[in-house]
């Protein structure tokens, strides 16, 4: 099956920088709007956690044509190697964070094969859009720790 008819979009790149700094840059919701490289995420809703854990829920604004807020609830966490959380639909925005020699080998992941409407997001693109935005994430991510300490 080609991949923009894949429900399970996956991104990886090696970053050098501990994986631990990687973790707590996405267990930080404040900063999943500097590190989105879709363009999407444009700021965290007031009144979340400061940090992510097993069953948090967080609340972002969105733009995607139009302006809209989402709330997600982390339903994968396993402190430093997995974090994900689900969107309303039911897909899942997961990383998963792997020691290799000179830094961490980090994947970025949009499962979306337990979404409500899978045939609404595979005709609106949303595999093809969603791994351009990974990569830019990804590189965005290695740009953000490596100039932090």
């Amino acid at each position: 099956m080609p991949s923009c008819f894949s429900l399970l979009v996956s991104v990886s790149k090696v970053i050098r920088v501990d994986r631990q700094r990687l973790f707590d840059v996405l267990a930080d919701p404040a900063q999943h709007p500097l590190i989105d490289g879709s363009g999407s995420v444009k700021a965290v809703r007031p009144g979340g956690p400061g940090r992510l854990s097993l069953g948090a829920t967080f609340s972002m604004d969105m733009r995607l044509g139009t302006d809209y807020r989402i709330r997600n609830t982390v339903v994968e966490f396993d402190e430093p190697a997995l974090i994900g959380w689900r969107h309303f639909n039911g897909h899942v925005w997961r990383y998963r964070l792997t020691e290799v020699p000179g830094g961490t080998r980090v994947t970025e992941e949009w499962d979306a094969r337990g979404a409500r409407n899978r045939l609404g997001l595979l005709l609106l693109g949303f595999p093809q859009r969603n791994r351009a935005g990974m990569i830019a994430t990804l590189d965005r991510l290695a740009d953000l720790t490596a100039s932090v300490g």
